[in-house]
């Protein structure tokens, strides 16, 4: 993959630091960490300012890594995560065109990382000829699948704030002064 692997790189290394941006920054006309961080809370994602600098710290991170070709795996890895955990929380449930909304689109881009993982970055890069091949490629995969589900869980994904129930909590009646 003499040509394929860096433009691979270009292309999805380069939308990946923009769409980070738009989230951190709100450079490109995108909604900045207030308004991703509102999108975090309706997605039961919390505390939600922490899981949209996470998301978009990944996506930009990510992306200037791949575009280097510098520890590809690792940036395979975070961008993997991004990606399944919008399967998982915004794309599932709308099946799998992007038409209504769906996942092809996040599952294209999780194919092509891990064909990079495993193929290697191409030249030039900074990793050249080290970290790639199926080990990375299923440990990138793999990594990115269980990242998705660490950071949605608890503790890492706090429950929202609850009203108190008024359990295990003692009511007592005024004691009357004695006279």
């Amino acid at each position: 993959m003499t040509l394929g692997a860096p433009l691979l790189r270009g292309v999805i290394g380069a939308f990946f630091v923009g769409h980070g941006t738009q989230k951190l920054f709100g450079w490109f006309d995108g909604p900045g960490l207030q308004g991703v961080s509102g999108m975090m809370e309706k997605l039961q994602l919390r505390p939600p300012k922490r899981h949209a600098v996470a998301a978009g710290v990944s996506e930009t991170a990510g992306g200037a890594l791949l575009l280097l070709g510098a520890l590809t795996p690792f940036a395979t890895t975070a961008l993997t995560a991004t990606m399944v955990t919008a399967i998982r929380k915004v794309h599932a449930d709308k099946g799998p065109w992007v038409t209504g909304g769906g996942y092809e689109y996040n599952l294209v881009l999780i194919a092509a990382l891990t064909a990079l993982a495993e193929n290697g970055p191409g030249r030039p890069s900074v990793d050249g000829d080290r970290f790639h091949g199926k080990f990375w490629a299923l440990a990138s995969l793999g990594a990115g699948v269980a990242g998705s589900f660490l950071a949605t869980s608890p503790p890492v994904n706090e429950e929202p704030d609850r009203e108190p129930t008024g359990r295990f909590t003692r009511e007592t009646e005024p004691v009357a002064a004695s006279q």
